[in-house]
């Protein structure tokens, strides 16, 4: 295992003394304010990112595009052909630089990322016809990963899943259960943990969200099975373990997570890195988790039940924290106005 950063050394040393299994058992944030809604009435929506200062959406089932504009109402800048929607599969994650807009799907039996170059609309960004950056990710009816970022390398990261074979997730010659990092054209850099590979890390289950303190340490969320959901830190060539272990097994050859929840009180999706704290979508928890940086250990609760079904959080760039609902997707319970976008922070 390579070493850590600063920032994670301590909190795995806690974690490698039994100190965080018990995290779950934090008390929810039962007082938290109503929130204000930037967005509602949207279709299972996956993720968000931005051009400039425009939320670029995705829904999952739809296989739509969507741009917001200032008073929330959407407009469809593209619908995806061939989205192979059923089970957690579709237009998942979406991520965005300066030239183009980036889009994980499931396509058949495999996932694929598109590229979409970036036009110039009468009124707004429009998108070119996509180009494939990589395909050839195993995909099926669950864990199918699919979250999308842009590191502060400037590389391209995705997750992906076992797609249901957890063996998959150990064989370095598969791309089911990683994290991948690539140029953002598709070529492969040249300081990846092995030569001619996107594998970044191995070992995982399900991750869906991936993010960045400032001191540059990469942290994911990723799904367990029965037993233990994981915040990890994510270092080049690192084996999280999955399916050998699920959760702290204190084995040298695998990375324990920093912390770990029952999947009830959880199944984390997206995170983002805000205002000195990782802050992480939980799905069957039906809450934001707040993570302080300075102790990875530790955990806070917020909305417990008031919203359902939490998919992602992200940092808009007016510097407020967003977070995305998602009763819509088949497993919650649509509220009026589900799905929506609000504001945490």
């Amino acid at each position: 295992m390579r070493r850590l950063s600063a920032l994670a050394a301590s909190c795995l040393a806690t974690v490698l003394l039994g100190g965080c299994a018990g995290t779950q058992s934090d008390a929810p944030g039962t007082s938290e304010p109503s929130r204000d809604v930037i967005a509602s009435g949207l279709e299972t929506p996956w993720s968000i990112a931005f051009i400039a200062s425009t939320p670029i959406v995705s829904e999952r089932d739809s296989g739509r595009i969507l741009a917001l504009d200032t008073a929330g109402a959407t407009s469809e800048l593209a619908t995806i052909a061939g989205v192979g929607a059923g089970g957690e599969g579709g237009l998942l994650g979406l991520a965005a630089n300066e030239r183009a807009l980036y889009a994980y799907v499931t396509a058949g039996d495999e996932n694929r990322i598109l590229r979409f170059a970036l036009l110039d609309g009468d009124d707004g960004p429009a998108l070119d016809d996509p180009d494939v950056v990589l395909d050839g990710i195993p995909a099926a009816g669950t864990h199918n990963g699919g979250r999308l970022a842009f590191g502060p390398d400037g590389m391209l990261y995705a997750t992906t899943g076992d797609a249901g074979v957890p063996s998959a997730a150990q064989d370095p010659e598969s791309l089911a259960g990683k994290i991948l990092r690539m140029e953002p054209d598709g070529t492969l850099p040249a300081d990846n943990p092995v030569a001619g590979s996107p594998v970044w890390s191995l070992g995982h289950r399900n991750p869906q969200g991936i993010a960045w303190a400032p001191d540059g340490t990469m942290l994911a969320s990723e799904f367990g099975q029965n037993t233990w959901d994981e915040l990890n830190v994510i270092e080049p060539g690192g084996n999280y373990g999955w399916p050998e272990v699920e959760g702290a097994a204190e084995d040298p050859e695998f990375v324990d997570p920093v912390q770990q929840w029952q999947p009830a009180d959880a199944s984390p999706s997206g995170i983002a890195v805000h205002d000195g704290s990782v802050w992480i979508a939980n799905l069957r928890g039906e809450s934001i988790r707040e993570v302080p940086l300075d102790d990875l250990t530790a955990s806070k609760l917020h909305d417990a039940g008031a919203l359902g079904r939490m998919r992602d959080v992200v940092v808009a760039p007016s510097g407020e924290l967003w977070a995305v609902t998602n009763n819509t997707d088949g497993r919650g319970a649509p509220r009026d106005g589900d799905d929506r976008i609000v504001v945490l922070q």
